[in-house]
């Protein structure tokens, strides 16, 4: 048989020269050697260094090698050796649960392309395979990852050597990753996620604090809910680096299954948009219309349809949450503006509306800051049904440690009276003389 066809143990001996290591931040101690952590995991579960030599197919003192040099790594005992056995340490119970965790993203990934690679496969060969993945050029791939190009090539050709089998198509702008390697370039990408947790892991042990939380920041999240929860949350870790990325919804969701970033935190949408991520509300949030201190539509009576539709609004994009719920309001209401700007950008909406009479159609939780400094005020009309879930987006079956753990207990802590504030706001909506679309005032 092929050797892409034979099926590999657990794990076992490695063979071929090895492939481009790739530099820092993205390689983490522990993960630049998959056959040790192989090892390691074997000792683990069976107790017995002999045993797991057996299992990988090395020699006993090249599996106590392994597994020490993992010790040197970890900065403490992995293992208690006893007459009875190996039992693992405190951290090495912490690292073997990660380990597992990571290869059981990267072994049915393996398993589809070829089984062979569980034996042969390299850290920096998968490394350079997510990195071709990615750039489709080999010259890309290496600027990217800051090698030499015919280092990234000898290692996808040994990658393809190893699997018997083509991992990439060439095409007329550059190279595209077949399926079963596209499936392993995500599955590869997960599994170094799982160890750069285990890095941090192992760090809290010691009191020390490795990697850094990366928060994906939906608009809703940016002016008012994210900033008090690292404020929170730096009173309990002063120091350890936080990473915030805005952008696109689906541009932060590709992030998140890539393992790149850790948590989502912004509007939900109905549905989870797709089966490998899961959603946690924490509040509801409303749609609030906002204008200029002064604006005509502050004076008198509540305005009704009819005078907003009088006015430029500024909205969100087509294809937002804020943007559908806004047409469905009006366009049931049969009062649609006939003037709209679109735009993503608080910071444009406020300026045009501090110039101008526009109004502005936003989320009460985004707009929070600015109505609390005085920059723009609330109109005293109600959005019929447009509250939608606040809350958290994570990966399905994502383990934090405990550092985003912490975060995630501060984000909590900050968002809790934000669900009693949004009723109390309703409330106070309630109140205001003919405020809401059952109590219209008369067209100006």
């Amino acid at each position: 048989m092929a050797g892409g066809d034979r099926r590999a143990g657990a794990c076992g001996r490695r063979a071929g020269p090895r492939g481009p290591r790739r530099p820092h931040p993205h390689r983490a101690a522990v993960k630049a050697n998959l056959r040790h952590l192989r090892i390691f995991l074997a000792a683990s579960d069976s107790t017995s260094m002999t045993r797991a030599a057996e299992l990988c197919h090395v020699s006993q003192p090249a599996a106590t090698q392994a597994v020490a040099k993992l010790e040197r790594l970890a900065g403490q005992p992995l293992f208690l050796r006893r007459p009875q056995g190996m039992f693992p340490t405190r951290a090495g119970e912490t690292l073997a649960v990660r380990v597992r965790r990571a290869f059981g993203h990267l072994d049915p990934a393996i398993d589809e392309l070829a089984p062979r690679l569980r034996i042969t496969a390299t850290t920096a060969q998968l490394q350079a395979l997510i990195a071709m993945r990615e750039a489709e050029n080999f010259t890309l791939a290496a600027k990217r990852m800051g090698l030499a190009q015919p280092t990234v090539h000898r290692a996808i050709t040994q990658l393809e050597r190893e699997a018997a089998r083509a991992l990439f198509e060439r095409i007329s702008y550059g190279m595209v990753a077949t399926r079963p390697a596209q499936a392993l370039a995500q599955a590869a990408r997960l599994a170094f996620a799982e160890l750069d947790q285990a890095e941090a892991d192992l760090a809290e042990l010691l009191g020390r604090e490795v990697g850094r939380i990366v928060v994906g920041a939906m608009p809703l999240s940016r002016s008012h809910l994210l900033p008090r929860t690292i404020a929170r949350f730096r009173e309990r870790r002063p120091t350890l680096p936080i990473k915030a990325l805005d952008g696109r919804y689906f541009d932060l969701i590709s992030g998140l299954r890539r393992g790149e970033i850790d948590f989502l935190i912004g509007a939900l949408r109905d549905q989870a948009p797709i089966g490998d991520v899961e959603q946690r509300p924490l509040f509801d949030d409303t749609l609030v219309l906002i204008a200029r201190p002064g604006h005509p539509l502050t004076q008198g009576p509540a305005p009704d349809f009819a005078d907003l539709a009088r006015y430029p609004f500024v909205v969100a994009p087509e294809g937002t949450p804020t943007r559908w719920n806004f047409d469905k309001v009006f366009v049931e209401a049969g009062q649609r503006p006939a003037s709209l700007v679109e735009t993503g950008s608080m910071i444009l909406m406020r300026e045009l509306l501090r110039i101008s009479d526009h109004i502005g159609c936003i989320s009460r939780l985004q707009v929070a800051a600015e109505l609390e400094l005085g920059p723009v005020v609330q109109l005293p009309f109600d959005m019929p049904a447009t509250a939608r879930p606040i809350g958290l987006t994570v990966r399905r079956g994502w383990a934090p440690t405990i550092a985003q753990q912490e975060f995630l207990d501060a984000l909590l802590a900050v968002a809790t009276p934000e669900s009693a504030g949004t009723a109390q706001t309703d409330q106070a909506a309630a109140r205001s003389p003919g405020a809401g679309s059952s109590q219209r005032g008369p067209g100006r």
